[in-house]
């Protein structure tokens, strides 16, 4: 990706609670560079202002969502439905996938018949490594050297 699409990509706001108080919130970890492009294409497909965004780090998520630890928001996304609601992980992307209209495309796939344990399985993968996917090939670290708190 080069220096322009770079900083166009980062420039791209990520609606909060507050801005959107009927809105679903993902609460993601706003120190991975893949968890925040990830959620970046998100506020793409929402065309309809229906997500609000907090990053895991931000005080916000403690004083609101104090039944979830860290350590739970460490390893997986979580979206708090506009009832309170929790869905973690792959049931947050499936949830998504009805939510939001752009995504309606991925829902059968995301809801065939006794495949969430699958879904599930892979989303942790993904989650596991996620600092070793958002690593800058260019100077081969992360943002603060989140890369190495987690795969020193």
């Amino acid at each position: 990706m080069n220096v322009t699409a770079n900083k166009s990509a980062s420039a791209v706001h990520l609606p909060t609670p507050e801005e959107r108080p009927d809105a679903d919130v993902v609460i993601y970890d706003g120190d991975c560079r893949f968890c925040t492009a990830g959620v970046r294409r998100i506020t793409w497909f929402d065309r309809s202002g229906r997500v609000a965004f907090l990053s895991l780090h931000d005080p916000r998520v403690a004083e609101k969502y104090d039944d979830l630890t860290h350590e739970q928001l460490m390893e997986e996304m979580y979206v708090i439905d506009r009832h309170g609601n929790r869905h973690a992980g792959a049931a947050g992307f499936r949830y998504l996938t009805r939510r939001l209209p752009a995504l309606w495309i991925l829902a059968p796939l995301m809801h065939i018949p006794f495949s969430m344990p699958l879904w599930r399985w892979a989303y942790r993968q993904i989650a596991r490594r996620r600092y070793l996917f958002g690593k800058n090939k260019k100077d081969d670290g992360c943002d603060g050297g989140t890369c190495h708190l987690h795969y020193d």
